[in-house]
């Protein structure tokens, strides 16, 4: 069975469809539930500030570690580790070394939030 975006009722396999990208900051949608999209990406190095004033976000670790900082934190996350960042809330991903992570959000979220600049990334890309 499948929706207009992709398979549904189907196994995803992380680790292949991760094969099918290699490009850093670059969402990649792999499935939708609802109003809501799971992204793979690949973080490197220092992201943007920013901040989505109407959605939360969540961050999920596949494999490597990642930082992301708040204004009064930083919080590291391990391979098999979540955040919510909540609506609202400024925030920066680090990865010293490449991290693969899945983002649950809602479809149509700008990666950088409000900030914009050169790492936006193009929305509703299917691998």
């Amino acid at each position: 069975m499948t929706n207009s975006q992709g398979p549904m009722n189907q196994a995803i396999n992380l680790r292949s469809k991760f094969g099918l990208f290699s490009e850093h900051w670059a969402p990649r949608v792999i499935a939708q539930m609802n109003d809501y999209q799971f992204k793979l990406v690949r973080l490197q190095g220092e992201f943007v500030w920013h901040k989505h004033n109407d959605t939360d976000e969540t961050f999920l670790v596949i494999e490597g570690s990642m930082v992301i900082e708040f204004t009064d934190r930083v919080v590291e996350l391990n391979r098999g580790e979540m955040i919510v960042v909540r609506r609202g809330e400024a925030h920066r991903p680090f990865a010293e070394y490449e991290c693969q992570v899945m983002i649950i959000e809602p479809a149509g979220v700008a990666n950088t939030g409000d900030t914009g600049g050169d790492l936006t990334a193009e929305n509703d890309v299917w691998v």
